[in-house]
């Protein structure tokens, strides 16, 4: 699917897998994707299908076993550690360790990769922590303790460092895992709107499908082996929901474009 808008992530000939001494096991090969700026990107797959295998090779978390990565031109193997804090940042599913630091410390956290050496917070940096804050909704949570937030608050905050961080690129790995419904929409409304309104390139992986469909600018499916990427519009067209989960209890309506139960 050709796009006009800046080129982010650019995923060429990639394999990913595992790689031991003994052995290679292939996840999937010939993976041929693209990420562009301003955009939500839905990654979608059964359970166990390497969603979040995929996540970790293009965080350089884990290598690849072929082909290469690109982020704005440069190869990951590239950035030196520095550099490539300040273009990607990461929001995990698990709860963090226990401790006693504030939501405001942890927000302050994203901001690492701009300190000096002995962490000094500066005047921009109290404005991006500020800002990041106030687009999550949870400025009122500055100094409340992390073992005292919610799964939803605690989301949020997480949110807020990645925000902090000021990166292009956002990747967050099944975000809305432990969270009811409500804030499952309020941090998809939120990635939709750092999309959208500041420009953020967001990628993530999620189970959430009918929010997906609804919000998704671009859709990522990972089948058996292989990642088909294109707009909701063609992906209906090309019946590549349908084929996303073979069972005999679920349907997909290209009316309603939902999933239905037979």
């Amino acid at each position: 699917m050709k796009n006009s808008k800046q080129l982010i992530v650019a995923v060429k000939n990639v394999s990913i897998g595992y790689q031991s001494r003994k052995q290679k096991t292939v996840i999937a090969s010939g993976i041929n994707i693209e990420l562009h700026q301003g955009t939500l990107v839905c990654l979608l797959g059964k359970n166990g299908i390497g969603k979040s295998t995929l996540l970790r090779s293009i965080t350089n978390v884990q290598p690849v076993l072929s082909g290469d990565i690109l982020i704005k031109d440069i190869s990951i193997l590239d950035y030196s550690p520095a550099a490539f804090s300040k273009t990607i940042s990461l929001v995990l599913t698990e709860r963090l360790p226990e401790s006693n630091l504030t939501v405001y410390e942890i927000v302050a956290l994203g901001r690492q990769p701009y300190t000096n050496w002995i962490g000094t917070v500066t005047k921009t940096d109290k404005d991006f922590i500020a800002r990041a804050l106030k687009e999550t909704n949870t400025t009122h949570l500055s100094d409340q303790k992390i073992s005292e937030l919610s799964d939803g608050q605690l989301q949020k905050v997480m949110i807020a460092r990645a925000i902090a961080q000021d990166t292009e690129l956002i990747i967050l790995d099944e975000p809305t895992a432990h969270l009811d419904i409500h804030h499952k929409i309020e941090t998809f409304s939120l990635l939709k709107k750092l999309a959208r309104d500041f420009g953020k390139t967001i990628l993530i992986s999620t189970h959430e499908i009918q929010i997906a469909l609804q919000l998704a600018d671009e859709l990522w499916l990972m089948k058996e082996g292989v990642i088909i990427a294109d707009s909701l519009e063609n992906i209906i067209k090309n019946n590549e929901l349908e084929q996303l989960f073979s069972s005999d209890l679920i349907a997909f309506d290209k009316k309603l474009k939902q999933f239905i139960i037979k």
